[in-house]
């Protein structure tokens, strides 16, 4: 599987070609400092003035490198396919081993990071329903008022917890074609795109 990089991210990876094969390493350590530890303008500032060019320009081009990284990373791409998603670049031959190393020493670690950063929401675990209608009460001899219950179990860290949920079939039924909706809404070539990347 290749990755594919739009103008703007190849764009940002231009600069690349125009500093010292040294520089890209630091870039690369920079990235992974920015993954690890968050954003940091002084870097980006220094490394403006020790380059003299624009600190935008440092900070697409590590934005840039870091991209390459974590997507490669989470789509879990080959070395073969890394180096022909790179060669598109157009980098020299350095430039290129020097990107699949970097690649190859962090990958694992970067997926650690991008994992732990992964919510953690609780998720499905079972489903008790129940109808009660009301056909009468006091006031009014005949009536029907109907009551869908649902008991969702939900689970999160191996903790288990309940919820109670009540609403009228005419909710449920809006409720079931939202749902319908927005699954078919996933069958969309658009919406596969962003759940390849996403895991």
């Amino acid at each position: 599987m290749l990755l594919v990089l739009s103008d703007e991210q190849k764009e940002h990876l231009s600069i690349l070609t125009e500093v010292d094969v040294a520089v890209v390493a630091e870039f690369g350590r920079i990235a992974m400092e920015f993954l690890r530890r968050g954003s940091n303008p002084k870097i980006y500032e220094g490394a403006a003035r020790k380059l003299n060019v624009a600190v935008e320009s440092v900070q697409h081009g590590v934005e840039g490198l870091m991209y390459l990284l974590t997507e490669s990373s989470k789509l879990m791409i080959s070395e073969v396919d890394f180096q022909d998603s790179v060669l598109v670049l157009g980098f020299s031959e350095g430039l290129n081993k020097l990107l699949l190393q970097l690649y190859l020493d962090n990958h694992k670690e970067i997926r650690s990071i991008l994992g732990e950063l992964a919510p953690h929401l609780p998720h499905y675990h079972n489903l008790e329903w129940r109808l009660d209608v009301q056909l009468a009460s006091r006031a009014l001899r005949q009536q029907i008022k109907p009551v869908v219950s649902f008991k969702l179990h939900l689970e999160q860290n191996g903790e288990k917890t309940a919820k109670v949920v009540q609403t009228d079939p005419a909710t449920l039924l809006h409720l079931i074609q939202q749902m319908e909706r927005a699954l078919g809404e996933m069958k969309t070539n658009h919406c596969r795109r962003i759940v390849r990347n996403i895991k």
